[in-house]
């Protein structure tokens, strides 16, 4: 259930709630990383929940050492107002067991805010692709019905590819058999989806095919990519370094090599 941060909760009446899924290179929370310290968002409440593993931390978005003293938890909510904008950010794994259940406390919570439309951040191992998607950029994206009614002359605009539908069993050409979605390396992915189009919500992915790395370069791509339809910054293309890196990132790979050592 979401906890607000105040008195009194805030309203998210016809936001654009952005949200990451845990997947491969943990490449959607990355990108959010980059949109709540760029836009500066003010942390509004948390999601309190059984369904993630407990932890806790300090502020990922410090800038001064006031700030970095603040205690931050797996799941916590942010706002932009000005652009109507919230972000989700899930920063520990579901439970296995609680997937489901999980899905299901986000998408009551989704329909009971009142959002405008979803965006789900996410990734698949670009090691499953087949052959189809291993054409253009690694970039693909799904979306409900719902939203399609809305969103399909921007999305003809940018120029995205589709996510593939791929054979039950690669390497085999079974005419009879139907296409399925597949999303290996996608965490909760696909189960959003199908949920969101069951229930009507306006809901749209968008993944980066990509491998367990240095994900950081991934994060650029996939949130200059939501930049295009969103227009949150003006035009980071050109200027590359107008996303802002938390500082929390400094810490990505751990601390540097001990002198000792040598």
């Amino acid at each position: 259930m979401f906890i607000s941060a105040d008195n009194s909760p805030p309203s998210f009446k016809d936001f654009t709630l952005v949200m990451p899924a845990v997947a491969v290179g943990n490449v959607g929370q990355l990108a959010v990383d980059l949109i709540v310290s760029t836009l500066n968002m003010n942390r509004v409440g948390y999601i309190h929940t059984d369904c993630l593993i407990p932890m806790a931390g300090n502020n990922p978005y410090a800038t001064c050492k006031e700030d970095a003293e603040e205690m931050h938890t797996p799941g916590e909510v942010y706002t932009a107002p000005e652009l109507k904008l919230a972000v989700l950010q899930i920063r520990a794994p579901i439970i296995q067991t609680k997937s489901k259940k999980f899905r299901q406390l986000i998408m009551s919570w989704i329909k009971a805010s009142g959002f405008s439309r979803t965006v789900v951040l996410s990734s698949s191992h670009a090691y499953q692709r087949d052959d189809r998607q291993m054409e253009g950029v690694p970039l693909r994206y799904l979306i409900t019905p719902s939203l399609l009614k809305v969103s399909a002359d921007a999305l003809k605009e940018l120029g995205w590819r589709e996510m593939e539908r791929v054979p039950a069993f690669l390497g085999l050409t079974d005419t009879n058999a139907e296409p399925r979605l597949c999303i290996p390396g996608g965490g909760i992915t696909k189960g959003l989806y199908t949920d969101s189009c069951s229930e009507d919500l306006p809901l749209a992915v968008l993944l980066l095919f990509c491998s367990e790395g240095d994900n950081i370069p991934d994060a650029f791509t996939l949130v200059n990519h939501l930049n295009d339809w969103l227009h949150l910054l003006d035009n980071p293309a050109q200027e590359p370094n107008k996303w802002k890196i938390p500082t929390s990132w400094s810490l990505l790979f751990g601390s540097g090599i001990p002198p000792a050592l040598f």
